[in-house]
């Protein structure tokens, strides 16, 4: 048992750039894919992640500096330091429970598939960690670890059925075939998107307002939904709300615009690089079992980072979710490590609200301030299981993470395994709300 443990240990010190090309090329061999085809697809694959990792490395250390000149210009407290979901995930996997997260999801992965309870090869093992944490806040908190490993298979069912019933949508604004997304924190929103979608379907002047740059010809809207524009606009207020000299304002707002334009082309390496593995997949497991059509793979979000209208409406949130945490009674956090990942979690929501960037946005302000209350009430549970793990914490300090710290679906469960009366009291509205999805999926497909 530590043997294997001590493997599995060894596997996640790699980063999920080279940890998830590793399990592709795996998969390709298996498929029979010729090796020649299985190392260029992993390589395409690794290089996309990559350049998404630098990019998003290069975006933390641009506006980083930027957010703390703002902080200490304008003298605000914020007591609670958001670290970005990076340690987050390296906190998680280093909990007990984790290692047997993934024998768990993949095992109850293959029972759905086998039962046809699903459509989805949820091959993304990185984002296990998901499920994990959840786990591992549960554990902490009723020291039972039976319940932890219940609460972990659960969130996985979940975020597996979620991958499933995305992938319509996924095919209809992305035009990838046989893929979805697999992050809870994208994926898990969708009921929330469905609704929201919905009720702006329902208000007169809402649902007349269409305003999609991946789609639009008009001149003059695309150059203003052109991603490097709006990164470019969005850059300028920062650096002028932060009190930099002209030459730094340039500069932050070129600097964002770079990223703004290097994050399509990785995120359409991804994609390509995917496409031959996962029709070979597909291929050959309805090769074997004739009757299991429409299969997906589920992979990071990174396979959908090409796509305008998703990089124009988490931009746009970035410089709102600090206003929002400026003026949000109750709010300790503000937004810092995690701001570049609210791109990578409003994509099931963009989808969903048909790459209109107005609703995505409109949508996107309540998830903002869920995820700043929340991350706020688990900051003393995070900073916790982190010096559990061996992280070292500053003393007096309280750690977080703004979007995966404060995801809401994971933290309605976490309330519902303590038994908590609010959070049962949502059960019937989450109910209504995955019934909707349900016959929105049922009707795409």
């Amino acid at each position: 048992m530590e043997a294997l443990q001590s493997i599995v240990d060894s596997f996640f010190q790699f980063k999920a750039y080279v940890m998830l090309p590793i399990i592709v090329f795996v998969i390709a061999l298996l498929v029979r894919m010729t090796i020649k085809a299985a190392a260029l697809s992993s390589l395409k694959l690794a290089t996309g992640f990559a350049g998404i990792y630098i990019a998003f490395d290069f975006f933390v250390e641009t506006i980083n500096p930027a957010v703390q000149a703002l902080i200490d210009t304008r003298g605000l407290d914020f007591p609670v330091l958001d670290v970005g979901w990076p340690p987050l995930a390296a906190i998680t996997w280093a909990s007990p429970i984790a290692h047997i997260t993934i024998f768990l999801i993949i095992l109850i992965n293959v029972i759905m598939l086998a039962l046809n309870l699903t459509k989805t090869i949820y091959i993304d093992i990185w984002n296990y960690w998901h499920f994990s944490m959840l786990g591992a806040f549960v554990i902490s908190t009723s020291q039972s670890f039976l319940l932890g490993l219940v609460a972990t298979a659960l969130i996985g069912i979940y975020t597996i059925k979620m991958s499933d019933w995305s992938g319509p949508v996924v095919l209809r604004e992305t035009e990838l075939k046989g893929l979805t997304v697999s992050p809870l924190s994208s994926a898990g929103l969708l009921p929330y998107a469905n609704g929201i979608d919905w009720l702006f379907d329902k208000i007169p002047f809402v649902r007349t307002i269409d305003f999609n740059p991946s789609k639009s010809d008009k001149q003059h809207v695309s150059l203003i939904g052109e991603p490097m524009i709006i990164g470019m606009l969005v850059g300028l207020m920062l650096g002028i709300a932060a009190g930099y000299p002209f030459k730094e304002i340039l500069e932050i707002s070129i600097h964002i615009a770079a990223v703004m334009f290097l994050l399509p082309k990785c995120g359409g390496l991804i994609g390509e690089g995917m496409g031959e593995v996962s029709e070979a997949l597909r291929n050959s497991i309805q090769k074997r079992f004739p009757k299991k059509t429409g299969l997906l793979v589920a992979l990071d979000t990174g396979i959908v980072m090409n796509n305008k209208s998703i990089l124009t409406t988490g931009i746009l949130l970035m410089p709102i979710s600090i206003i929002i945490a400026l003026i949000l009674p109750g709010n300790k956090t503000l937004p810092l490590g995690d701001l570049p990942a609210l791109i990578s979690q409003m994509v099931v929501i963009v989808m969903v609200c048909r790459g209109n960037v107005f609703r995505s946005v409109l949508a996107g302000i309540p998830v903002i301030i869920g995820y700043l209350l929340i991350s706020t009430n688990l900051a003393p549970l995070i900073t916790q299981l982190s010096v559990e793990v061996g992280t070292s914490v500053p003393e007096g300090v309280l750690i977080t993470a703004f979007t995966d710290g404060g995801n809401p679906v994971r933290f309605w469960a976490f309330k519902l395994f303590q038994g908590n009366l609010v959070a049962i009291s949502i059960i019937p509205i989450m109910i209504l709300l995955l019934f909707l999805s349900w016959k929105r999926y049922r009707k795409s497909i």
